[in-house]
């Protein structure tokens, strides 16, 4: 096959009308087939069967997306009993699928553009509405995202790939069927390692692999709006045909930390890549994770799907629970029923949707508009190719951008830091830029600025569960107290009630803060001598226990002297010159 532009079929009364915009300038050729939808009932329930993953065995190729509701009651949690001397324990088998939406800015099959929160219905092409004699006509961008995420995961990218039609009926999916990747994905094979944080103080970071069974490209559905208030269901197709790369990942994963930690090594990859912008709050990233248990050395429990979750913290707590939840159940002789749950945010908990001891039936069959995706690499390019008409993989492979991973080990060598320490700076949204803004204006040493930006600053955002971007106190701000500091200008207690004062959004610097309040450190060695001798003289006692060698004497003194100069003392000058006094 080969690729052509999109507005080629302008003239076809059987192609979209619309005009693309660069994203699918240049698409894949589809036959000139009408096909026709016969006219249906539109159910608004949905039953949803899927695929669920077995460590070592093979796993559903596609997730599975027909979509009903169901009202069951929660089912409460109940503390399970540690085991027995002699009993076995449990093991957690976690495997997921992801959902990422491709940055594009049309979508997968069409022109229409792609927009959050756009007016409901403003962005329907005709083909994304089902209208008959429509075609799909391939987007480029999305083919370059899928390849591009499956070189950065270490997948094997299958030079032909085919798309397929997965059956199934639901309102805000038109054409009752959506185009995927059922038998011959783009990608397959590959890896993604990520780190826990581990030992008693969550100090050490220990890497961890799991394999990614496929790549694939499909189509979103619409969504749905249901009104219960007025008993009816409205339907916005703004979303109908956005496309996706679904991220299969192999069931090696044990517990809901590890899924997460997963999640978020891919989110920040995507983001890195910019093939997703991945943001789960719109979205643009979503889960379903495939959770069973059993004794090691027995066969592997019956699995439960926990769909569309949308927040990491979310997919923790979920996949946590839901593994207690097994837990429990099979203690207390009950038994584990193959279903799909969703997961309560309020309540924390997993609720059951519906079984899925019979298997849905999608009819897969390859989609009679899309001939096969061919791609190629240096060794197989045609000569006199268009590289407007064709997708070259090694050239997207040197277009690769640098890596979280790779990122990680630069701050550790050009800094110095700790490696979780750089974990954290990647893993906070925004974190990393606030603190290489820091350093490009302060004359403060890396590891200084390291730990004010990783405790202070971000345990301040913590507490008031703020985001980077929402901080009152600016990179420059924060590069002024540290110069501050670093210049012996004020003490360190004296910086804290800075960065204090700078939290309050007076729009004041850490210079003005320092001459109202009076904390600059006291600069005159004679003055502070003085004091120094003073103090000695009141407190005999303590003077002799320093002379005895008691360590803590020495720190009270220091205590007594900063005191008496409101903490604008340096501690370091004071201990000198109580040292040369006592020596005398």
């Amino acid at each position: 096959m080969h690729f052509r532009n999109y507005a080629s079929q302008g003239a076809s009364r059987h192609s979209e009308a619309e005009s693309p915009d660069q994203d699918s300038g240049v698409t894949m050729a589809a036959p000139m087939l009408r096909w026709g939808c016969r006219g249906r009932r539109w159910a608004f329930a949905r039953v949803d069967g899927g695929s669920c993953h077995r460590r070592g065995a093979p796993t559903g190729s596609t997730s599975n997306r027909i979509r009903g509701q169901s009202s069951v009651a929660q089912q409460p949690l109940h503390t399970a009993q540690k085991p027995r001397k002699g009993e076995h324990k449990w093991a957690a088998v976690v495997g997921l699928e992801i959902h990422a939406q491709i940055s594009s800015n049309s979508k997968l099959f069409s022109g229409s553009q792609v927009r959050f929160s756009a007016p409901p219905n403003s962005l329907v092409s005709f083909f994304d509405a089902s209208l008959p004699g429509t075609l799909p006509v391939l987007n480029r961008r999305c083919v370059e995202a899928a390849v591009m995420t499956g070189l950065a995961l270490n997948c094997h990218i299958n030079k032909k790939s085919l798309f397929d039609r997965k059956h199934y009926f639901y309102a805000d999916l038109p054409a009752g069927y959506q185009i995927t990747q059922q038998r011959l994905p783009i990608a397959v094979n590959g890896s993604l390692i990520y780190g826990v944080c581990a030992g008693k103080k969550q100090s050490q970071v220990i890497p961890k692999m799991v394999r990614i069974k496929q790549i694939q490209l499909e189509q979103d559905s619409g969504k749905s709006l249901h009104d219960d208030l007025r008993s009816q269901t409205l339907i916005d197709l703004n979303r109908a045909g956005v496309g996706l790369l679904e991220v299969v990942l192999e069931p090696d994963m044990s517990c809901g930390e590890e899924a997460a930690t997963a999640v978020r090594e891919l989110q920040l990859i995507l983001q890195a890549l910019g093939t997703s912008q991945a943001n789960m709050a719109e979205g643009q990233l979503r889960v379903d994770a495939n959770i069973s248990v059993h004794h090691p050395g027995e066969p592997l429990g019956v699995r439960t799907e926990v769909k569309n979750l949308n927040s990491i913290r979310f997919l923790a707590k979920a996949i946590d629970y839901e593994i207690q939840r097994q837990i429990n159940e099979l203690e207390n002789g009950g038994e584990i029923l193959n279903e799909t749950r969703s997961f309560h945010q309020k309540l924390g908990c997993t609720m059951s949707m519906r079984d899925k001891e019979g298997k849905q039936d999608y009819r897969f069959m390859p989609e009679p508009n899309l001939p096969p995706l061919v791609l190629y690499d240096a060794t197989s390019l045609p000569a006199g190719a268009d590289p407007q008409q064709v997708i070259n993989i090694d050239q997207i492979r040197e277009t690769l951008p640098e890596l979280p991973s790779v990122t990680r080990e630069k701050l550790v060598q050009q800094y110095g830091m700790l490696l979780e320490h750089s974990f954290t700076l990647l893993n906070e949204v925004g974190l990393l830029e606030f603190f290489q803004n820091v350093i490009k204006e302060t004359r403060a040493e890396p590891k200084k600025v390291t730990s004010w930006v990783l405790n202070t600053f971000l345990g301040y955002l913590k507490q008031q569960n703020l985001a980077v971007s929402e901080s009152p106190v600016t990179p420059s701000a924060l590069a002024e107290l540290l110069d501050l500091l670093d210049s012996r200008t004020i003490s360190s207690s004296a910086a804290k009630q800075v960065f204090k004062e700078l939290w309050k959004r007076e729009g004041k610097t850490p210079g003005q803060i320092v001459s109202e309040k009076q904390l600059e450190l006291m600069q005159d060695q004679g003055a502070l001598e003085q004091l120094c001798h003073s103090v000695m003289e009141a407190h005999p006692q303590v003077v002799m226990d320093v002379k005895k060698g008691n360590p803590r004497a020495v720190n009270k003194l220091i205590g007594l002297v900063r005191k008496a100069t409101q903490s604008r003392a340096d501690p370091v000058m004071i201990k000198e010159i109580l040292e040369k006094k006592m020596s005398l």
